[in-house]
Order: C-alpha cells, then sequence, then structure tokens
C-alpha cells in the first residue's frame, strides 16, 4: 500500500442510551493513495457511522481520524477547512444530499470551486453529467426533475467534481438500477484512481465489492472482525461471519425461475382453488 491519505484509529461512536449504544467500536484502518477499500457488512453493524465519523459529520467518543496531515475535526456550523475539502462524501440518499431550490449544474459547481481553490484543475458542471452517464443539458435542471438512480449520479458528480484526494462512498449505488450498478461503481473506481485517490466504499453488494474494490473488511457489531485482499477473503474466508455473509450471495443455478418456499407452495396452493370455488358459487 501506498503512503496513507486516510487513517483512523481506535474510532469510537456511541449514542445516547442507558447504557450507550456502541456502534462502532475501536475501528483502526488506513486507506493509501488509489486504493479501493470495502467495507461490507449487514445493516446496522455500523458501517454508516464509521463513515459519518471518517467524515467528520458524526462525534466521536474515542479515537482519531487524519487525512493526510490534518486532524478530521467534527463539523460544526462553520465552513469546513480548505484542507479538508480534498476529502468527499457520497450519501446513501442522494434526496437528503441535494439541495432542492439549487439547479444541479450549481451544484455540481460547488465541486468544481472547492477544486480549483486547492489548485486543482477544475471542470464544467455539463462534463461531469456527461462523466457519470447523464445529459449534459440537465445542469440546468432542479433535482426533483429526476428519478432516484439519476440523483444518486449527480451526488457522485458533485463529489467527484471536487478532485478529491479521498472519497467516502456510504451505499452509493444502492439507488441505481440493477442493469448499471456494477458500471457506475466501476467509473467511481477508475476517475479515483486517474485522480490518485483513496476510495472507502460500503456497498451490501458483495459481487459488485469483488470487481472494484482492492481489500475487503468486514463489518460486525461495530468491529472489524475480517480483513485482507478481497480475493483473498473470497477464496478463503476465515471468519464464520465473512463465511456466512459470502454463503447468502445468490448463484444462479439454470433453473430459470426463484426457489419456491414453504409459504410460496402453500400460496400456490391456495391460488389454485379459485378457479374451482368460482365453479361451486356460479348461478
Amino acid at each position: 500500500m501506498t503512503a496513507p491519505v486516510l487513517t483512523t484509529s481506535d474510532v469510537v461512536v456511541e449514542y445516547r442510551g442507558r447504557p450507550p449504544l456502541r456502534a462502532v467500536d475501536g475501528v483502526s484502518l488506513a486507506i493509501g493513495a488509489g486504493e479501493v477499500v470495502a467495507l461490507v457488512g449487514e445493516s446496522g453493524c455500523g458501517k454508516s457511522s464509521l463513515a459519518r465519523a471518517v467524515i467528520g459529520i458524526e462525534k466521536r467518543a474515542s479515537g482519531t481520524v487524519t487525512f493526510g496531515a490534518s486532524d478530521v475535526p467534527v463539523l460544526g456550523i462553520r465552513r469546513r477547512p480548505r484542507a479538508l475539502t480534498g476529502m468527499q462524501m457520497v450519501f446513501q440518499d442522494p434526496n437528503s444530499s441535494l439541495n432542492p431550490r439549487r439547479r444541479v449544474g450549481d451544484q455540481i459547481g460547488d465541486g468544481v470551486s472547492a477544486a480549483l481553490a486547492r489548485g486543482e484543475a477544475g471542470s464544467n458542471p455539463a462534463e461531469w453529467l456527461e462523466r457519470v452517464g447523464l445529459d449534459p443539458n440537465a445542469a440546468r435542471s432542479y433535482p426533483h426533475q429526476f428519478s432516484g438512480g439519476q440523483k444518486q449520479r449527480i451526488a457522485i458528480a458533485r463529489a467527484l467534481a471536487a478532485r478529491p484526494e479521498m472519497l467516502v462512498a456510504d451505499e452509493p449505488i444502492s439507488a441505481l438500477d440493477a442493469s448499471t450498478q456494477t458500471s457506475v461503481a466501476a467509473l467511481m473506481r477508475a476517475l479515483c484512481l486517474e485522480a490518485g485517490a483513496g476510495m472507502l466504499f460500503i456497498s451490501h453488494d458483495l459481487s459488485v465489492v469483488r470487481r472494484i474494490a482492492d481489500r475487503t473488511l468486514v463489518m460486525y457489531r461495530g468491529r472489524i472482525v475480517e480483513s485482507g485482499h478481497t480475493e483473498t477473503i473470497w477464496q478463503g474466508p476465515i471468519h464464520p461471519y465473512t463465511q456466512a455473509l459470502l454463503a447468502a450471495i445468490p448463484v444462479p443455478d439454470g433453473a430459470g425461475r426463484l426457489p419456491i418456499t414453504p409459504m410460496d407452495a402453500d400460496r400456490l396452493a391456495w391460488t389454485e382453488t379459485i378457479p374451482e370455488a368460482l365453479e361451486r358459487t356460479a348461478p
């Protein structure tokens, strides 16, 4: 791995309660320039909490996050330091991350402005829309004029337009059609490699993770229980939880239909009796 762009040390995130709920329990990781690291695990295991703590929008109970040579503080009401604009985030829900009152081009322009302020090369917002597979003329439109998948592409374009050195992507492809998820994830990887940026890629889609991630971290109940090169983990998972995750990936059997569960069988049997019942009650 190259010199780390992002480093976390014993990060702990807790939420109020009696006792407090520990969502992230002492996570340490390092991501190098041009490296894609995937974070996988079931819903509620703490992946999003860790992502938000890394970017600075979630308070940490303890631990440190370092981006380059700068410590990442918890964001307040003041504008974040210019050096930290080199770390961007793509949120899971584009409806909450895009401003409904501003044109799409203006929002992507914020990313371009952040890049220019750090001395990076900027580009036209329309060019970024085209790079994520949207019509360049969409720059004059508002978020409500797009589908959920298109909004997520816009959010990705805005983050990448800032020419980040580190991209934190929290389920960035979950709102996309299945037919485009892999291509958009591959595009994100290609653009990060082109810019020499690191990426923390959080996803439930393990098949996509296998295609784009250099390393994979497996999270369970707030802790990293297994980590290593992606293909190594896929070929020989060690932790029982990792084994269970990989065993849950659907494998096509060539039958051309979904497996029938006992509940499905009961429903089919009940449905098949409907014509007979109608015949008995017909005048």
